[in-house]
């Protein structure tokens, strides 16, 4: 993965703990709950990007799952033609063999 596609979602959550500390800071005025509270943001974030992440993944599994099908369904289609003109042809001998029979 390139860290630029993630880039957004890092600074959006530099913003969220930086604003969290500083509104812990500003309103309580205790070093201890504005850095517990800092780390909670920040676990929070990194919770985020790593849902994010792998919904990324998913959607990368989930393309690479539809051109397998897609591969196969060319191919099964492919072999279900082949079969059927190799039957046309049967059928086609077929009759014309009975029609000169017929005829005859």
């Amino acid at each position: 993965m390139d860290m630029r596609e993630y880039s957004g979602d890092i600074i959006l959550s530099i913003i969220l703990v930086i604003s969290t500390l500083v509104l812990v800071l500003r309103v309580w005025q205790d070093l201890i709950i504005g850095v517990s509270t800092a780390l909670m943001m920040l676990s929070l974030a990194g919770l985020f990007l790593s849902i994010g992440k792998k919904i990324n993944d998913l959607n990368e599994n989930v393309a690479s799952r539809e051109r397998t099908i897609r591969m196969n369904l060319d191919e099964v289609s492919g072999t279900v033609e082949k079969k059927c003109d190799l039957m046309i042809s049967d059928v086609n001998t077929i009759v014309q063999e009975l029609s000169r029979r017929v005829y005859r």
